[in-house]
């Protein structure tokens, strides 16, 4: 049994050794390297930051652009679907040469879409900046792989570590400095600082990124890329629209129909095109499924507790329940999920070390359902929102520290960048469906010719929220066992095949379980 510390000295071991980084690479300058930590979390931080503009503001926009709360949403919701859509290609075309082009070519995307929301033309022009913001949720995974490559072992086990919370930490932080901004100067100031802290990445990026003409190229699934987009748009537009549109609409029925044949199609797709945009016979790996299964479910979860804190806090108590918060203080109560994801995170590998690498992603699922239980039954005061913050963010802190490093550690190192993509992708997609299923809860709890819900609907969303947990709870219990099971079994008729070759980054392709043998050993 491996704890966490145990599988970053293996994975320290894979790009110290061969992971095919720093062949044929120019070693880069030392002021250069010793900027890359910095430049990297930088700009994860940033990516965090445009991230955090949805949630608060969505009560704001609504009453600015006169649009429904439900239709703000989507400027929460447009950006994780983007990022959700953006991600896999940027991480396809990140593991060949183009990667540095790559990552100054997305922060460019969100410099310019931070303008534009920032400018006072209206809803569709913030919702179409948003949309650009989106495509930097692409850079967390091209930024591990950075690391990965261009740092020795130990720097890169750290690096890696620090940049797998930074989207989570950094989401917190970001609220209460867009809340004050907001408060202070308006809607759009928030915007404007995005706009800025771009342009210092993109400049930070372009002297620091080392090189990288030296990796292989990666052909580019744009027809993969394509239909997955189309799919993830309808399935999000049926969970945003279900409400108004009728559950039980043609329409919807329709819609919902044609994005499960798009799914299908692009996973047949995949599985059969030579160079796919992710690929799927990695996620038959146990330990790759684990996290790209629990990937999706947590991060729905987290984002409908954030969309219903966030809402509830701003709601005026003169509706019989909310507190009436400025954006500032809805900001703060968000701040303590970040110091407590950071600090759960570095839990993480201790209780690894104490109890066992497979007990980290239950426990985290479990402290997640228990801040959803705290918004349930207990928000009649302020000091309530921030307690429930506060466990969550422990509970998604060591969720989501742990998933990374399994990740990294199970698949071969030139697939990094597309295997981190695509859980990322997962989150994406789960960020999406969390924002956008919470806004048709509260929708559907909506009285006719009203704007806010009763509090029914957000308990009811809340009962909703702990039942994602549970099955992710289950999810995490129940996939880690068959893989031991699996794992013993291998073992017992094939020992001397399983500790042939136990770092080589180039197995053969024909197999699934091949391309992953360097790490079943790992497997929690």
């Amino acid at each position: 049994m491996t704890s966490l510390d145990d599988m970053s000295h293996e994975l320290g071991a894979i790009v110290e050794s061969g992971s095919g980084g720093q062949r044929g690479a120019t070693p880069p300058s030392a002021w250069r390297q010793r900027a890359l930590v910095p430049v990297l979390v930088y700009l994860g931080m940033v990516v965090a930051m445009v991230s955090s503009l949805g949630a608060p503001l969505v009560p704001r926009i609504a009453v600015v652009d006169h649009v429904s709360p439900a239709t703000a949403q989507w400027s929460l919701t447009i950006a994780l679907l983007v990022g959700a859509v953006a991600t896999p290609t940027m991480g396809r075309l990140g593991d060949g040469p183009r990667r540095r082009a790559v990552i100054l070519g997305a922060v460019g995307v969100v410099m310019v879409g931070s303008v534009l929301a920032a400018l006072p033309l209206g809803f569709g022009a913030l919702l179409t900046g948003r949309a650009l913001q989106g495509v930097g949720l692409g850079l967390i995974p091209l930024a591990i792989a950075t690391a990965r490559e261009s740092l020795p072992a130990e720097r890169s086990r750290s690096t890696v570590g620090v940049l797998s919370i930074t989207l989570v930490a950094g989401v917190g932080l970001g609220y209460p400095v867009t809340g004050l901004l907001t408060q202070l100067f308006g809607l759009h100031a928030g915007f404007w600082l995005a706009a800025v802290i771009s342009a210092v990445a993109l400049g930070a990026a372009a002297v620091v990124l080392p090189p990288t003409r030296h990796l292989t190229p990666q052909p580019l699934d744009v027809f993969g890329a394509v239909l997955l987009g189309v799919a993830l748009a309808g399935v999000l537009l049926v969970l945003g629209e279900g409400e108004s549109w009728g559950w039980a609409s043609a329409r919807l029925l329709g819609l919902a129909g044609a994005s499960v044949v798009l799914l299908l199609w692009w996973t047949v797709h995949e599985l059969r095109t030579p160079h796919p945009l992710v690929d799927l016979r990695l996620v038959r790996h146990p330990v790759v499924l684990t996290a790209d299964v629990t990937a999706v479910i947590a991060g729905l979860g987290m984002y409908v507790l954030i969309s219903l804190v966030t809402r509830y806090a701003q709601t005026p108590a003169a509706t019989g329940y909310g507190f009436g918060a400025s954006v500032v203080v809805t900001g703060l109560i968000l701040l303590p999920f970040s110091a407590a994801s950071v600090v759960s995170s570095k839990l993480a590998g201790v209780l690894a070390r104490r109890v066992s690498t497979h007990a980290v992603l239950p426990v985290g699922c479990t402290v997640s359902l228990l801040a959803m239980a705290v918004f349930g039954f207990a928000r009649d005061s302020l000091w309530e929102l921030f307690l429930a913050m506060g466990v969550a963010g422990l509970g998604v802190g060591c969720t989501f520290a742990a998933m990374p490093g399994l990740v990294v550690g199970a698949v071969p190192a030139h697939e990094t960048g597309s295997a981190i993509s695509f859980n990322q992708v997962l989150r994406c997609v789960g960020y999406s469906a969390g924002s956008a299923l919470s806004a048709t809860v509260l929708e559907a709890h909506t009285p006719a010719g009203r704007t806010l819900p009763t509090a029914d609907g957000y308990q009811s969303a809340a009962l909703l929220g702990c039942a994602v947990w549970l099955v992710t709870i289950v999810v995490t219990v129940v996939l880690p066992a068959r893989s031991r099971a699996a794992t013993v079994h291998v073992a017992t008729g094939e020992k001397s095949a399983v500790g042939a070759a136990p770092h080589n980054d180039n197995p053969a392709p024909a197999a699934a379980p091949a391309r992953c043998a360097p790490d079943d050993r790992r497997s929690p």
